[in-house]
């Protein structure tokens, strides 16, 4: 049982985590303009990803039922991950809005850093 939840925190820090690594690198990349809001850092938004994941974290440990269906996931392929993950959260609606939840800080940020299409670059 302790390689499946962790198994699950690793697929979760993963997805989570890569998306913020890859965020914080445009982010830090990107030249700093005069008007950027502020808190727009890589380091700010590291720091909100890693909030979310140890929001996720918690959260799977305390619903073994959710935590138990992410790690059913490991070893498939993403697109059928990505399916079976929707169709999971449409028909478990209380669990979606807690996951959203979890995950806004993380959208808030990167809305106000200017990244509105999820691509890891400020928009212009």
């Amino acid at each position: 049982m302790f390689l499946s939840a962790r198994s699950a925190r690793r697929a979760v820090a993963g997805a989570v985590g890569t998306g913020a690594i890859a965020g914080a690198m445009f982010l830090g990349a990107a030249p700093l303009a005069a008007a950027e809001p502020p808190n727009c850092t890589a380091a700010d938004l590291a720091g909100v990803a890693s909030g979310v994941s140890a929001s996720t974290s918690a959260y799977l440990f305390t619903h073994p039922d959710v935590n138990w269906f992410f790690t059913s996931l490991e070893g498939l392929p993403r697109e059928e991950v990505r399916g079976k993950v929707q169709e999971y959260l449409n028909a478990n609606p209380q669990i979606k809005a807690d996951l959203t939840g979890i995950r806004q800080p993380l959208v808030d940020i990167k809305n106000r850093c200017g990244d509105t299409d999820g691509d890891g670059l400020a928009d212009s």
